[in-house]
């Protein structure tokens, strides 16, 4: 078994019960796919988590936007970025350099055998969403269908589901909260541990078992992560509200 998460974003809480729901089922193998920091209060602490409990690692967008420039970004998650760099160069200067140089050694995708493992998609790892409602847009499905041998799982979007070759997207309340894996090619998005965008403001991830894989929502103490970002003036305050709703 092993566990695929994503998009924490600095949201301690959130992965904490994550990390503590993998605990309990026994899974031996955790795979992050990025985006470990950007908007939360949090970002040494989820470098920390991320780096001692997840044997695979793949870069995210806001993760390189901390070491580079946040280009594109919002002026809000633009704010969010240059506080998380300021947080990531202050006090604990071996700590930050463990830290800065795990980020600097991440890479931007994982194949094994049929599968692969991305941030963005199969044809922009990084920076490339893939919406749901994406699958009326043949032509740009057809060219990230075509780079994907059989499995490809992503994130970047915060909204989890499954994209089919026919082009066709369920939500995991429409998969019963679950995908056999079979002949036939599929993207799977496992949503957001540190916000979610799907309307449920529990955190999300999967578990792959044998040819299933299961879509997972975890409870957490979201006001409490609310709360500290409150604090932080070069944290807008909707990064925290939209953590009540999921959006």
């Amino acid at each position: 078994m092993r566990a695929i998460i994503s998009d924490i974003h600095g949201n301690l809480e959130a992965l904490e019960a994550v990390l503590d729901d993998i605990r309990q089922q026994n899974i031996s193998q955790i795979y992050c796919l990025g985006d470990i920091i950007g908007y939360g209060p949090n970002p040494r602490e989820c470098i920390d988590l991320v780096k001692h409990h997840c044997q695979v690692t793949i870069l995210g967008n806001h993760d390189q936007a901390a070491m580079f420039d946040p280009e594109g970004f919002n002026s809000g998650a633009e704010r969010a970025i240059f506080w998380t760099r300021h947080t990531l160069e202050s006090g604990d200067p071996a700590g930050n350099e463990r830290r800065w140089e795990f980020l600097g050694d991440l890479p931007r995708m994982r194949r094994e055998d049929i599968f692969l493992f991305v941030h963005g998609s199969a044809r922009n790892p990084l920076n490339e969403y893939v919406f749901p409602e994406d699958i009326y847009n043949q032509r740009k499905m057809e060219r990230i269908f075509g780079l994907v041998d059989r499995y490809c799982f992503q994130g970047h979007t915060h909204i989890p589901g499954a994209f089919t070759e026919d082009y066709n997207f369920q939500s995991p309340e429409e998969l019963q909260h679950q995908v056999v894996l079979g002949d036939q090619k599929v993207l799977i998005n496992v949503g957001s541990v540190g916000q979610p965008r799907d309307g449920d403001n529990r955190a999300s991830y999967v578990v792959i078992e044998g040819d299933t894989v299961q879509f997972r929502r975890i409870e957490y103490d979201f006001e409490k992560t609310i709360a500290k970002i409150y604090q932080i003036p070069e944290l807008d305050n909707f990064l925290g509200d939209r953590l009540r709703d999921g959006r």
